[in-house]
């Protein structure tokens, strides 16, 4: 999923709708710096808006994922053979697509007490995608200004740890600054649903100060029920 795409079609709902920044996130309960972000693909709302913008504005969540308005056409036919003909097509082209592209959603959090994450696994037989964001530092005030600060997401199969995504900062930044803006989205991690397991994904984040010394988070990351055997 293109995270740019999808901030472009919120924004042609919004407009569309006659609405701005600041009414579409009263509608939804977030500051209008968190429909600015979504707009300009620096972030993402939660599975649970995703489900609810879907649902308030008649746009498919395949279409939401895609980053598609879909704008159906009316079609006139003449001939009622043809009719037929184009109807049987379409209806057996929506049953396929449906048990193809339909998504499901698992969510992800944090098992440690210093952080707040909020995150998906989404899924269909396709395909499979993770997106961890909205990280929150929780623990003890740190206002260290940090040199560089890395998020990595990882995987543990087997006992081998699996670098799936990272994101990472070199300057002068503080450890809740950072992490405002961090956002890891991992598109066709796998053809099909994997079994995650709470612990088997986790975050490291790793804090150097001016004096080289490091600070290292590890963050396991829970997940609300597997995905089964799909």
């Amino acid at each position: 999923m293109n995270q740019n795409e999808f901030g472009n079609l919120i924004k042609e709902i919004r407009k569309k709708y006659n609405l701005t920044q600041k009414e579409l996130a009263e509608k939804y309960h977030v500051t209008y710096q968190a429909v600015s972000k979504w707009e300009n693909g620096k972030n993402m709302p939660d599975v649970s808006l995703i489900k609810e913008i879907s649902k308030d504005f008649n746009v498919s969540i395949d279409d939401m994922l895609e980053g598609k308005y879909n704008k159906k056409k009316k079609m006139y036919v003449k001939i009622i053979f043809l009719i037929l003909i184009f109807t049987t097509i379409i209806f057996l082209g929506i049953v396929l697509l449906n048990r193809e592209s339909n998504f499901e959603f698992k969510t992800l959090s944090s098992n440690c007490s210093n952080f707040n994450i909020s995150g998906s696994i989404s899924y269909n037989k396709k395909k499979s995608a993770i997106y961890v964001t909205n990280i929150e530092y929780c623990g003890e005030e740190d206002n260290t200004l940090y040199k560089k600060i890395s998020c990595t997401l990882y995987e543990s199969v087997n006992g081998t740890n699996k670098k799936i995504s990272s994101y990472e900062y070199e300057d002068n930044i503080t450890l809740e600054e950072f992490l405002k803006n961090v956002t890891l989205s991992v598109d066709n991690y796998d053809k099909i649903c994997r079994v995650y397991n709470d612990n088997s994904l986790y975050l490291e984040i790793e804090c150097t100060n001016s004096s080289e010394v490091m600070t290292t988070y590890k963050v396991p990351l829970s997940m609300k029920s597997n995905c089964g055997g799909n």
